[in-house]
Formats: structure tokens, C-alpha cells, sequence
């Protein structure tokens, strides 16, 4: 299982270096379909952090918060995490670094599930994962509820795609 920071990071850098874009909206989104995807084709989960259903479909709390800076603009590669106190060093220190701490083979399949949902808006996602049973489940008005990781795992895994 890889760090959710870390997923964030490739998905917003291989998204812009694909001129597609990423919202933290979106992101939310391509981070459940890519939780779905590592549950359905490897049975294993992606990230450990917990998905929950918000109003606007499934949201990582903790990403969430990470990328919630930029609100509904596109997240540009050069954010890298860093706590306030060091934002003046940041300007001098952030460089070009491609490198992640997930396998190659796990970042194409990242990339593979990026790029089946880089035509999608949004608002298209969310009324995508509106329609689907984990999120549905899940919802409860104003309580964040948890999605769990068995409820996406069945119905991916049933092929309700």
C-alpha cells in the first residue's frame, strides 16, 4: 500500500504533464476509481486512508484537506505538501524530482485509470459515483460517513463498472 500523498502527487503531475487538468474534486474522484481499480484487479488496496461519502460523491478526507487551497481551480505540479512555517524555503527549493515511491507497474495502472477518466468533468463524476451502490450506501445528509473498502471491493469486483 502506497501513501495517499504520494498517489495525489502522480496523479496531479501525470494530469498536467497530459494537459487534462485535476480539481480537488476530481481528484476525489479518481482516488475512489483508483481504490476500485486496485480492489478489483489486485484485491489489495491503493492507499490505506479512509474514503468517505460526502455530498459531492467520495472524498478522502485527508487529501481533501491537503488540496483544498485551490478550491474548484486545476492543482498545478509544483505543489508539493509543506507546512506553512516553510513556504519561504519551498520557493527555493522545489524542484523537477519524478520520482514516487510506487512501483512502476502500479503507477501505469494509476495512469490507466487517469486516463479512462480524463474526459470526464468533474460533475460528471460525481453523478457517476452518485449512481454507484458504495457511495449510495454510504450517504447519510451532513455525517461524511466512511465507504468501506469491502462495499467497493463486491461491487467493482461484481462488475458493476
Amino acid at each position: 500500500m502506497y501513501r495517499v500523498s504520494d498517489v495525489c502527487r502522480l496523479v496531479i503531475d501525470y494530469s498536467n504533464e497530459m494537459n487534462y487538468g485535476i480539481s480537488n474534486l476530481k481528484l476525489q474522484k479518481i482516488l475512489y476509481l483508483i481504490q476500485a481499480y486496485f480492489l478489483s484487479k489486485s484485491s489489495h488496496r491503493c492507499f490505506d486512508e479512509r474514503i468517505e461519502a460526502w455530498d459531492f460523491g467520495p472524498v478522502v478526507p485527508k487529501a481533501y484537506r491537503e488540496y483544498k487551497q485551490y478550491g474548484g481551480g486545476n492543482i498545478p505540479s509544483t505543489h508539493y505538501p509543506v507546512k506553512p512555517e516553510h513556504r519561504i524555503r519551498r520557493l527555493f527549493s522545489v524542484g523537477k524530482d519524478k520520482t514516487y515511491s510506487i512501483s512502476e507497474d502500479d503507477q501505469e495502472r494509476i495512469k490507466q485509470v487517469i486516463d479512462a477518466f480524463s474526459d470526464y468533468t468533474a460533475a460528471d463524476l460525481v453523478r457517476l459515483t452518485h449512481n454507484q451502490k458504495p457511495w449510495k450506501s454510504a450517504y447519510d445528509l451532513g455525517r461524511n460517513s466512511e465507504i468501506k473498502v469491502n462495499d467497493i471491493a463486491e461491487y467493482f469486483n461484481a462488475g458493476n463498472k
